[in-house]
């Protein structure tokens, strides 16, 4: 879609006129201050024109697709639009200058002449020569391409009859096709027949193709006549709030003859009353089809009394937010088929024909391959197998299909069904969402997207904007949020705040979208197999997902390149880097993480656009000097490399939000205090007043990074290393002029070192401690305890060596869901007792070699998921009151003893409870 594109540029402009840059541009540019003057007048007008051109784009939709003449103006657009940008980029460059040697870089290795640039006057030839091409182009669209006159009625009639002909081809589904759905149905029909009086909503959501309209119109069809009348209202995003009003009195009313005769005349106010009137009096059943904001329903609800006579309303939705305004407990949601049911589903609609469906042997395999595309979800299944069932039934048919069948999605016009379904979501989304969710289909089928990376890139990417007093990164996690609730993004798994966490794209909606992906330019997917080795595809940014050699040559799109990521891990070398370095001038993203590169070019500070760097795993031990040149840096991942010193300039990188720099040195199970390195820091930490993440410095001695630390105010996520009980009193003076912190890691130099915190910010909600605790470090009047007291949620105590029993304690932190004790307690018991931790999931007890007794009383601990012992040498006897973890999903044993394994098997406490042990290496 065109108009993400224009978006982009559109806010870049944004950020190049505000006051702030053109200041610092006039006192740059002091003698060309006419020229600048003319530049920044042109610039506007552009922003101006690109602006209404993307708010056109957005009343357009999915008819001009396969518009031959209307593809080729939008191509042209974006052409332009590129331009614009490369312009703007060039102009930022020089506005960020001033701090440079004049015109010239030097770099260390002698005197070398750069590339070279675009002066002040070629950018501003160039922004003009832009203003003339939107002109023409302008010009153009009105007299070549067929635009819809009065383009916004004519696209409301188009969206509403596109959502209605969608929705009346699935109420129009045979039972046959409804499969897996019997627990969906039951649970349906339960609600709308319970004998609750009071007017019920209920809800079902999930995905676009999930079956929600199928189901609840055979659900509808079977209970319709239990209620006194009835009807079925299809709804869009641009539905009409007077036609719907109008549709529900003739559903309603269509099996009498005492309907009102002037429906068609009545205006809204008539509308609402009489739909009240009639309903006031009538156990009414009344089903709204595919809604897709809470405020439709809103809209809808003031005219839908509840008159206490067991009416029932049912929502169909693809929205998180409209699932929510269900009564309590009466959210459906559905999910993709199992793999038996699929199966089932799968050979119904593709051998029909045959007894039982039954599935010739060899097809078997590539049937079974062709499904699992499919991912459950039954309206791709019921298609792909009504298109099988048309053709021939043999292996080299089967695997045709199989081998395109992401053409066949694309391009078939028995498939229209699942593109249609599938673009409404897509085109429903905010236009900011849209590059996000396009974003995320330039990575592989199944990828796991972890949800802190996926917004550091977005940010990085430009694509998300500050929104009031919310940080960027909240504002991303806010967009996260919204794909998932719109069932766009797949939701795979919440960390132990409950949080969203790791999340998946469906393989069809990604298929669709890596189709506009590369129509618009927006990036481009390079897997050598599927690619031939050739990389002449055009786009603005490059995934590489499979590669068994090295890129050798430079590729077509190099020097428009914004963002290169490679996810090969296997290549031996990477000689790619300084040509990317050298040529794409413009890169913004450039992920190079688990590639064995060992040393960056000087080059690299030449990228002034660079916004995420990502060396994690990479095999680098120095950063060069020209890094202090990457002056719009947010995100530097170093994270596992063999980098342990930064440079000197780092200081400079000003705008950086998130350094990662941490790295295992023992492998395996953690036996000792300095199983982890961080990055000795220069002057300078003290500079990054935007940092929000430092993952980890390492303390060399406290009058330099410690004292620097108190500059930065707007941490949220601090590890630190090698800390000695001298530093901790000017530690915890910086750290509590951090509002905003929230996870604190602390590490001791040795297990001998003393932490003596006696003060921690209130914010925090992860603490993690590696280290000696002095006596009486967590009595409830503690200045420690206090820190943790109002919002801790998940706490690691590592080496603490306690003598005293640190439940009593810990048990009235009111929010507490993880506990990790680990070498933390020197005593022989601990005991839960009732009423103890009842928001805790999480439990992992390790290597506490004196403990002899566990005992978890009844009404203990009534929320733990998950229990985790480990090497606890002493404990003889399986911990009673294990049987009183009901809600209990995972229970472990870690490192102990095959007799103690025995005393696991016949301990009738674990009767019924599913329960995983390892062994000690010495009864292995």
């Amino acid at each position: 879609m065109a108009e993400i594109v224009l978006l982009l540029v559109i806010e870049k402009i944004g950020v190049a006129l505000a006051n702030g840059a053109a200041h610092q541009a006039s006192a740059h540019f002091s003698r060309y201050a006419a020229r600048l003057i003319e530049l920044q007048g042109s610039m506007g007008r552009v922003v101006r024109e690109l602006r209404i051109i993307h708010d056109v784009l957005c009343q357009m939709d999915i008819r001009n697709r396969h518009n031959q003449v209307y593809e080729g103006w939008l191509d042209e657009v974006r052409k332009v639009a590129h331009a614009m940008e490369d312009m703007v980029d060039e102009y930022m460059y020089q506005v960020g200058r001033e701090h440079d040697t004049g015109c010239c870089f030097y770099l260390k290795k002698g005197l070398r002449k750069p590339r070279s640039l675009l002066s002040l006057n070629q950018i501003s030839s160039k922004v003009k020569e832009i203003e003339k091409d939107l002109a023409h182009l302008s010009e153009m669209k009105n007299r070549w391409v067929p635009m819809i006159n009065n383009a916004d009625t004519s696209s409301l009639n188009y969206m509403i009859k596109k959502s209605q002909d969608l929705a009346n081809t699935s109420r129009s589904l045979d039972n046959e096709d409804l499969v897996g759905v019997d627990e969906n149905r039951r649970k349906l029909e339960q609600w709308l027949g319970s004998d609750d009086v009071e007017c019920s909503l209920i809800t079902l959501t999930g995905m676009g193709g999930l079956g929600k309209t199928a189901l609840a119109s055979n659900v509808y069809r079977k209970e319709r006549e239990k209620f006194q009348c009835h009807a079925w209202v299809s709804i869009s995003q641009t539905y009409s709030r007077e036609d719907v009003l109008r549709n529900i009195i003739k559903e309603l009313f269509k099996d009498t003859a005492s309907g009102p005769s002037n429906i068609a005349a009545m205006d809204i106010t008539s509308l609402q009353e009489t739909l009240k009137r009639y309903l006031g009096e009538m156990k009414y059943l009344i089903i709204l089809d595919d809604v897709w904001t809470p405020d439709a329903f809103e809209d809808l609800s003031r005219s839908l009394v509840c008159n206490g006579k067991g009416s029932r309303l049912i929502i169909t939705t693809r929205q998180g937010d409209v699932a929510a305004l269900a009564s309590q407990g009466h959210v459906l949601t559905l999910e993709p088929l199992p793999e038996d049911k699929a199966w089932d589903l799968f050979c119904k609609k593709s051998f029909p024909k045959e007894t039982s469906h039954h599935c010739p042997g060899e097809l078997r395999l590539l049937s079974e391959e062709i499904l699992s595309k499919c991912k459950g979800l039954p309206l791709a299944i019921v298609s792909i197998g009504s298109l099988l069932h048309v053709r021939e039934k043999t292996v080299e048919e089967w695997k045709r299909i199989n081998d395109q069948l992401s053409w066949e999605i694309l391009n078939n016009s028995r498939l229209d069904h699942i593109r249609n379904v599938l673009h409404l979501s897509f085109i429903y989304l905010p236009t900011y969402l849209k590059s996000c969710f396009l974003y995320c289909s330039l990575f592989p089928e199944d990828y796991l997207f972890h949800r802190r990376k996926l917004v550091r890139l977005w940010m990085a990417e430009g694509f998300i904007v500050e929104k009031g007093a919310s940080t960027l990164e909240e504002v991303a996690e806010s967009y996260v949020k919204e794909l998932v609730n719109r069932n766009m993004l797949q939701l795979v798994g919440r960390n132990s705040l409950g949080r969203m966490k790791r999340f998946r794209m469906h393989d069809i909606i990604r298929e669709l979208a890596v189709d506009l992906c590369q129509k618009d330019r927006f990036g481009v997917i390079y897997e050598e197999d599927k690619c031939g080795g050739s990389l002449q595809r055009d786009g603005r940014r490059l995934v590489v997902h499979k590669l068994k050699k090295d890129i050798q040559q430079p590729f077509s799109i190099i020097h428009v390149l914004r963002t290169f990521i490679t996810l090969e891990k296997s290549m031996s070398s990477f000689p790619l880097l300084p040509l990317l370095s050298e040529k794409s001038r413009y890169m913004t993203v450039l992920e190079l993480s688990g590639l064995p590169i060992e040393k960056i070019p000087d080059a690299i500070g030449d990228l002034f656009n660079l916004r995420y760097l990502g060396l994690r795993y990479s095999k680098v031990k120095l950063l060069p000097k020209s890094i202090e040149k990457l002056s719009n840096l947010l995100t530097l991942d170093l994270c596992g490399s063999d980098i342990h010193e930064l440079p000197p300039g780092i200081g400079k990188l000003n705008k950086l939000r998130h350094l990662f720099a941490e790295k295992n040195i023992i492998s395996g199970r953690i036996q000792n205090i300095r199983y982890a390195r961080g990055v000795c820091f220069p002057i300078g930490l003290g500079n990054l007043t935007n940092l929000q993440t430092l993952q980890a410095l390492e303390v060399q001695e406290v009058d330099g990074s410690i004292r620097q630390l108190r500059e930065l105010r707007q941490l949220r996520s601090l590890r630190i290393w090698v800390v000695k009980g001298t530093f901790c009193e000017h530690l915890c003076e910086s750290l509590v002029l951090m509002q905003f912190l929230s996870n604190l890691n602390v590490s001791a130099s040795d297990e001998n070192e003393v932490l003596l915190l006696n003060a921690l910010p209130p914010s925090l909600q992860k603490l993690s401690l590696g280290g000696r605790l002095p006596e009486g470090a967590l009595l409830a009047e503690s200045p420690l305890f206090q820190a943790m007291e109002q919002n801790l949620c998940s706490l690691r105590l590592s080496w603490s060596q306690l003598r005293e029993d640190p439940l009593p304690s810990l048990s009235r932190l009111p929010n507490l869901m993880d506990l990790c004790l680990d070498k933390a307690y020197n005593g022989e018991k601990l005991e839960f007792l009732t009423g103890w931790f009842p928001k805790l999931k999480s439990l992992y007890l390790w290597d506490m070699p004196d403990l002899k007794m566990l005992e978890i009383h009844q009404g203990a601990v009534t929320a733990l998921e998950t229990l985790v012992l480990g090497n606890l040498e002493s404990m003889v006897e399986v911990p009673p009151g294990l049987e009183f973890l009901m809600p209990l999903q995972l229970l472990s044993f870690r490192e102990i003893t095959r007799d103690f394994v025995t005393l696991l098997r016949q301990s009738p406490q674990l009767v019924g409870l599913q329960w995983q042990h390892t062994l000690r290496d010495n009864d292995q």
